[in-house]
């Protein structure tokens, strides 16, 4: 009966041990990408929003597109992780250039 209980207990709460154990890996992921400084131009395009930086003209999807409002078009200094598998980028904090 005991060992019944402990098992049923044990069941109950290694689902939540698994999806914790998932969020720290997701975490560790993304502490681990690159903090970079870039310059480029922001875009708003279809709800989205985008870093297209002056080095290579490539896009960046922004992951945090609040951090970039009221910058349309606006030619900025950009700190933030780089996602390069993702194609995208968290910004951290941003500079308006001439």
């Amino acid at each position: 009966m005991t060992r019944s209980l402990i098992l049923a207990m044990a069941l109950a709460v290694a689902p939540g041990s698994l999806v914790f154990a998932q969020d720290m890996r997701a975490a560790q992921t993304e502490k681990a990408a690159p903090l970079t400084t870039a310059e480029g131009t922001v875009k708003v395009d279809g709800g989205k929003t985008w870093f297209v930086a002056d080095a290579d003209q490539k896009p960046w999807e922004v992951i945090n597109p609040e951090a970039l409002k009221g910058h349309d078009g606006h030619h900025v200094q950009v700190s933030a992780h780089l996602y390069s598998d993702k194609n995208a980028i968290h910004v951290m904090s941003v500079k308006m250039l001439k």
